[in-house]
């Protein structure tokens, strides 16, 4: 009872941080094809927390993954969105093989926000 009622208050506060301070990136393959400037892939849309929910399932679709661009032992490690991936920015490079195969898959980061 005591770990349910925890992981609840640990994914609201991480989802409020999404919403209030983080951010998400979404690429989708629709819009993908629309852009003429190929910079912007990098922020296809910024989207909120009831866009994360609805993505959100258990299990996780094979579309859809959650990605924290937090430092993994500074932050991640100290709480994070259940299901979500840790690929820290700072590693993106030497990580990218955690990536979905599909190219088509949607991937949402959040990360702490400016600081």
């Amino acid at each position: 009872m005591q770990i349910k009622k925890i992981t609840a208050i640990s994914l609201t506060l991480c989802l409020a941080l999404v919403l209030g301070l983080g951010y998400a990136a979404t690429t989708l393959a629709s819009d993908a094809a629309k852009t003429d400037n190929p910079a912007d892939w990098k922020f296809h849309s910024i989207v909120d927390v009831n866009f994360v929910m609805a993505q959100i399932k258990v299990p996780m679709p094979e579309d859809v993954m959650l990605i924290d661009a937090r430092p993994k032992r500074a932050k991640y490690d100290k709480g994070h969105i259940p299901m979500a991936v840790s690929i820290p920015d700072s590693q993106f490079e030497k990580m990218i093989n955690q990536l979905p195969a599909d190219k088509n898959a949607l991937l949402i980061f959040y990360c702490q926000g400016p600081t």
